[in-house]
């Protein structure tokens, strides 16, 4: 019998999953440098070596089930592996998992029951199996009223993923409103959603460049104004021109059909992520070389 406690001490030795410790001990009788050896033997222990690599690709994904949806993206350091069918699949896992639980933040979505054993097992088996450092880079939960609805969409196969919410108006005018987010890439949904200090340096930003221009302080206070909601045009989903029809914004698109926006989440895969830069060419040859 193996016990917990021995389970334990070999994840924190291997950082392996707690299913493939209790697989390596049982294989090994309990004997935890054997074990070690079996789990990298197995290639799990690789997985383990790829976690200081650079993981800015994959997939973002939506799951939807009634009043409840989950958005979230999972990483994986090619573009190649977005393509495969199991990397795909460990996505509908983790996303159906959490939708199907109480998680609500990506620390809570590991520790969720998958097939093999915990999602951060599951992550690590696929690493092992893939050869890419894997990963589950954020999520959100969100929910709705019977009387809203979902806009659920996807560009790319997955690049880029939006995920709507609208009081009355149809299905349709809430995918319309993730299209239009996922197009124009808005960085706040409403007015209100802007920082302060996004604002006032905004504004210091528009002053400067209004003085610079020789135009009189008054002249160049009316001039920021009006720059300035520019600015918030620019910025804001809600306030953006409709794509479909320039002479209105967004807001006013959905209030034309009976609605009002409520919220949208926007998950582009690895904005914001230092990018993998060597050649990759190189590193295939690298590996042909190495196998000789």
């Amino acid at each position: 019998m193996i016990s917990a406690s021995l389970v334990k001490e070999l994840r924190e030795k291997s950082g392996a999953g707690m299913m493939d410790c209790k697989k390596a001990l049982e294989a090994t009788n309990g004997d935890l440098t054997a074990a070690i050896d079996w789990l990298r033997e197995k290639g799990i222990a690789k997985a383990i070596k790829k976690e200081s690599r650079i993981a800015a690709e994959g997939l973002a994904n939506i799951y939807v089930d009634g009043n409840k949806a989950v958005i979230l993206e999972v990483n994986s350091e090619t573009d190649f592996v977005s393509k495969n069918a199991e990397f795909k699949a460990m996505i509908d896992e983790i996303g159906n998992a959490v939708l199907k639980s109480d998680a609500t933040t990506v620390e809570e979505a590991l520790t969720l029951p998958s097939s093999e054993g915990t999602v951060n097992d599951l992550i690590v088996a696929k690493t092992a199996k893939i050869g890419e450092k894997l990963s589950l880079r954020r999520l959100a939960v969100v929910t709705k009223n019977a009387d809203d609805n979902f806009g659920a969409y996807l560009h790319m196969g997955g690049k880029i993923a939006v995920l709507t919410v609208v009081n009355g108006a149809s299905e349709e005018v809430a995918k319309d409103v993730a299209m239009q987010s996922a197009a124009m890439k808005a960085e706040y949904v409403f007015k209100e959603d802007v920082p302060v200090d996004v604002v006032e340096r905004e504004k210091e930003v528009l002053t400067n460049e209004a003085m610079n221009e020789g135009k009189p302080a008054d002249i160049a206070a009316k001039m920021v104004e009006g720059r300035i909601n520019k600015f918030y045009k620019e910025v804001c989903l809600s306030l953006q021109a409709f794509i479909k029809d320039g002479d209105i914004d967004v807001d006013t698109y959905v209030k034309n059909n009976h609605g009002k926006l409520i919220s949208a989440t926007r998950y582009e895969v690895g904005e914001g992520m230092e990018k993998r830069n060597d050649n990759f060419a190189e590193e295939v040859m690298a590996q042909v070389a190495a196998s000789k």
